[in-house]
């Protein structure tokens, strides 16, 4: 688990300070509750922009922005050469001009492709986003990221040290801004972050509730569960006690309200023009 010895520096003071209170230590083989208010803004924009710019761009964080977003959730895994940057898919087909596997190009070809025209006209000509723009634009405005590992086929540990390293340094430097919130589907993932960058918060994503999630939570000294919407329930809610709990995809005011009932820390979001970032 996260304490304040295992902080390194540039991760001390405030945001340091967040960190070791919300990871709290094992008891019994259980987490405790931290004693301290989850320091996240509820409201996540999906990958930067939700619907309304496209996705894992600057672009996307920018439009979120301008409306109020003051989180946003994006999907970083690494290019030829080792730069991470921002990508959901395995491939580029779907979200760039480009074509083929996400990683069999390295960066400075990379950035010669068309990011945005897939979403609609104006954003063409968008480049694809390298992590290190990303965190320029939070530590700006003062806003928060999370930061889904996404690694490709066979890479789920060089892609979370990797990335973990990253982001370690590009947030350094502000002692007092809060540390990304590293997230994967990928134990492996994870296990590779939390050994490269022990005091960066971590959250494992869920999609189904498969065997031995919980024990994986705690090895990992994860600080939050991230489960698909529909598996939120007070059952759920009463087996992750003492993490926090955030949701994804949500883009339904009436689901949003559910799970705000069942008391969850953060929902994450395509729907950036409908959703209100402020409201509860």
């Amino acid at each position: 688990m996260v304490s304040q010895r295992t902080i390194p520096h540039g991760l001390h003071g405030d945001a340091g300070a967040v960190i070791a209170r919300a990871a709290a230590p094992p008891h019994n083989g259980r987490m405790l509750p931290s004693p301290a208010p989850w320091p996240y803004p509820r409201w996540i924009a999906h990958r930067g922009g939700g619907d309304q710019a496209p996705e894992n761009t600057l672009a996307a964080f920018r439009t979120a922005a301008a409306r109020g977003w003051r989180m946003y959730e994006c999907d970083a895994k690494l290019s030829a050469d080792g730069v991470v940057y921002l990508l959901h898919d395995d491939t580029l087909d779907r979200t760039t001009s480009g074509q083929g596997p996400a990683d069999a190009l390295p960066w400075t070809a990379l950035t010669a492709l068309d990011a945005g025209a897939w979403h609609s006209p104006v954003f063409s000509g968008e480049p694809p986003a390298p992590l290190a723009a990303v965190a320029t634009h939070c530590l700006a405005l003062g806003h928060a990221l999370n930061i889904e590992i996404k690694p490709m086929p066979g890479q789920a540990a060089a892609t979370g040290a990797a990335v973990a390293r990253a982001a370690q340094a590009l947030w350094a430097p502000h002692p007092d801004a809060l540390p990304p919130l590293l997230t994967s589907f990928q134990p492996d993932a994870l296990a590779a972050a939390q050994a490269a960058a022990p005091a960066l918060p971590r959250g494992l994503l869920l999609h189904t509730l498969w065997s031995g999630w919980e024990v994986a939570a705690r090895s990992l000294g994860c600080v939050a569960i991230v489960a698909h919407h529909p598996l939120w329930d007070e059952a759920l809610v009463k087996a992750t006690a003492g993490w926090r709990r955030l949701a994804y995809t949500v883009n339904d005011e009436a689901e949003a309200a559910r799970l705000w009932a069942l008391g969850l820390d953060g929902l994450i979001t395509d729907r950036i023009a409908r959703l209100d970032p402020a409201a509860r």
